[in-house]
């Protein structure tokens, strides 16, 4: 069912009444033809935070800093507290340095002394199994 453009303009044009006023507060516009009553709700705004207040809350979940174990403290040059995806960050950044990625398939690490104290003591680790790895060094 296509409506041409003069059609659908001599529909709305002037077209439109306004009820008097009722006992409702809200505008209501009745339309031409078979088409719904349209009506129009103005929202009043709730008092808004500053910008300040609104971009700082309190970090959740892998974004919060948690207590690590002393061989990944060793590993992180010392720090007792540090978000998971940080500590992935770290880890990743170490990787790369070191270049411990497997030449052959970039998704196996390669584990040097370092790696092995903090994954468990394996030789070879997927990627996808590093964060499962971590998680008795984030105590609770």
């Amino acid at each position: 069912m296509a409506l041409s453009l003069g059609v659908c303009s001599s529909l709305f044009a002037g077209g439109a009444v306004s009820f008097p006023k009722s006992s409702s507060s809200v505008p209501v516009k009745l339309l031409p033809g078979n088409m719904r009553p349209v009506r129009t709700v103005t929202i009043t705004a709730a008092v808004s935070k500053p910008a300040t207040e609104t971009n700082k809350r309190e970090p959740r979940g892998i974004m919060k800093p948690r207590r690590v174990s002393p061989e990944m403290q060793a590993f992180l040059g010392g720090v007792s507290e540090i978000p998971r995806t940080q500590a992935l960050k770290e880890i990743w950044a170490y990787i790369k340095q070191h270049n411990l990625q497997d030449p052959a398939d970039k998704k196996v690490i390669i584990c040097d002394e370092q790696l092995k104290k903090i994954l468990g003591g394996r030789d070879r680790v997927g990627f996808l199994e590093i964060a499962g790895l971590l998680n008795p060094h984030f105590l609770k």
